[in-house]
């Protein structure tokens, strides 16, 4: 009997209003499922599984690290008045920052640099001084910008000393809750920071709003055996000099030496 009355009072309820029934029904699992969604994007590398992305191995550590905002923490000019392959080493895992238009801070770890000196042919001034690389013969601590192909900025800090062209190559930044890959390479880096050539001769310092920070305190303990030291990459010449340096966990390294394989994530 239960049954029967039950089939017979939904017979008896309007097919219209079964079916705003069924529109209530479906909003309303809509509605959870969208509030799903949206708490888990929100948990960090949600979107990099998502899209094939994948977090770099010192995310983890990088968010933590309290970024160096005040003038006593960015490098200062000394810093860089040293020949190019002692700096370069020494500039894995210090940060560079951007501080944006809207007055927030755009960062991420350096993660591979290149060295170059007058004294051997891969550099910009090996032959000679030109208006085009007239920066990196000046005082060190200053960014000399470069466009590579017509098309890709490449960004340097000049170091060593006025009248002698050295410098370092900044090549690739891990940036924390980014794709890996997104700062992997000097076009890359320099097309996320919004760096061009109008940064050129432009000095390292928070009062121009591009600066490099010293290694926070999480990285400090960095040394050489946590370092790939290799060959430089896209040069005709000079090949056989290894001045290129990169940090061993880091997943967002242009390009890693022969043998060396990419860490696990973490």
């Amino acid at each position: 009997m239960a049954r029967g009355s039950d089939a017979s009072a939904s017979a008896a309820v309007p097919a219209s209003d079964r079916l705003r029934r069924i529109e209530r029904c479906i909003k309303e699992n809509l509605k959870n499922i969208a509030s799903t969604l949206l708490q888990t994007a929100s948990a960090p590398g949600f979107l990099g599984q998502l899209f094939g992305w994948q977090q770099d191995g010192i995310s983890a550590l990088t968010l933590a690290i309290p970024i160096a905002t005040t003038t006593s923490q960015h490098l200062p000019q000394a810093f860089f008045a040293r020949p190019a392959e002692q700096v370069a080493p020494e500039l894995i895992g210090c940060l560079l920052v951007k501080r944006q238009a809207d007055g927030e801070l755009l960062w991420g770890v350096i993660v591979e640099t290149e060295a170059y000196c007058q004294s051997e042919p891969a550099c910009h001034g090996h032959r000679r001084l030109s208006p085009s690389n007239e920066t990196l013969f000046g005082e060190p601590g200053r960014f000399y910008v470069y466009v590579s192909y017509g098309i890709h900025h490449c960004v340097n800090v000049v170091t060593g000393r006025s009248d002698w062209a050295n410098g370092v190559l900044l090549r690739a930044v891990a940036i924390p809750g980014e794709p890996e890959r997104l700062a992997a390479g000097p076009a890359l880096l320099a097309r996320c920071f919004g760096i061009n050539r109008s940064h050129d001769a432009q000095l390292v310092h928070p009062d121009r709003g591009l600066w490099i920070a010293r290694r926070p305190f999480e990285l400090a303990g960095l040394d050489a055996a946590d370092l790939m030291q290799a060959s430089r990459i896209g040069i005709s010449q000079g090949q056989d000099i290894p001045w290129r340096w990169y940090w061993r966990a880091s997943r967002s390294v242009s390009k890693r030496a022969k043998g060396d394989r990419q860490p696990p994530l973490r």
